[in-house]
């Protein structure tokens, strides 16, 4: 399996597969030029920033601001990271599909029908404290999909949950188009999901696995005269 690196301080802001004013009349041109030029980009810069500060920690041993460079990196990280499915899970209106078989049977599994998962998809990012996400997640240690809250996107999650389906409701992502009314933005950002994309990152991280006991017969052995 290759493995991309992204050198430490090089990460990069990734082009939209767009044009700004294709979610149009969901998403505005203005809204989306704005999102990810300036706010996606600011996470980006920043994200870089800490990690070359954090490299200058490491060859100087002085971690006198280490919490501070933790939480930027945790924070300017996800920010990054959150932002660039919201933009691969989303398509021009009417050209999103259906949901494919893969995550179907998921979708019935853990909630019971595609209804009772969107209402619980749009009441989680309708309610989320703040400013933050709702995620749609593959958890492989419980070898199906949940649904997260994400306040201030570093924190509320599940460790090694895998996002597949993201929408941004901090108020830059639809402020502009629904003022207060977060909950008619998420109704209407439903119908642009590109479900073909969310299939696509279900099936890589069904992959995946994170064993939460002991396989003592998969255990490496000791070397001999070693306990």
């Amino acid at each position: 399996m290759q493995i991309i690196v992204t050198p430490q301080g090089k990460h990069k802001l990734p082009p939209l597969p767009y044009a700004y004013d294709a979610l149009e009349p969901i998403i505005s041109e203005r809204t989306l030029q704005i999102h990810h030029d300036i706010h996606h980009k600011a996470y980006v810069d920043g994200l870089n920033k800490t990690e070359i500060k954090l490299v200058e920690a490491r060859n100087n041993n002085d971690y006198e601001n280490i919490k501070c460079l933790e939480n930027e990196l945790a924070f300017n990280g996800s920010g990054h990271i959150l932002h660039s499915i919201y933009w691969t899970v989303m398509s021009p209106l009417g050209t999103g599909g259906q949901p494919g078989k893969i995550s179907t049977d998921q979708i019935i599994y853990s909630f019971g029908s595609l209804s009772a998962f969107k209402e619980q998809f749009l009441s989680a990012g309708e309610k989320v404290e703040g400013s933050g996400w709702v995620i749609l997640a593959y958890q492989p240690a419980f070898g199906h999909i949940v649904i997260l809250q994400s306040e201030k996107h570093q924190n509320l999650t599940l460790w090694g949950a895998i996002p597949l389906l993201v929408m941004d409701v901090w108020e830059h992502a639809y402020y502009l188009d629904y003022q207060n009314k977060r909950r008619e933005y998420a109704e209407k950002w439903w119908n642009l999901i590109r479900w073909n994309e969310v299939e696509r990152r279900l099936w890589l991280a069904a992959k995946e696995e994170i064993p939460l006991t002991l396989n003592e017969n998969n255990a490496p052995k000791s070397r001999e005269g070693r306990d």
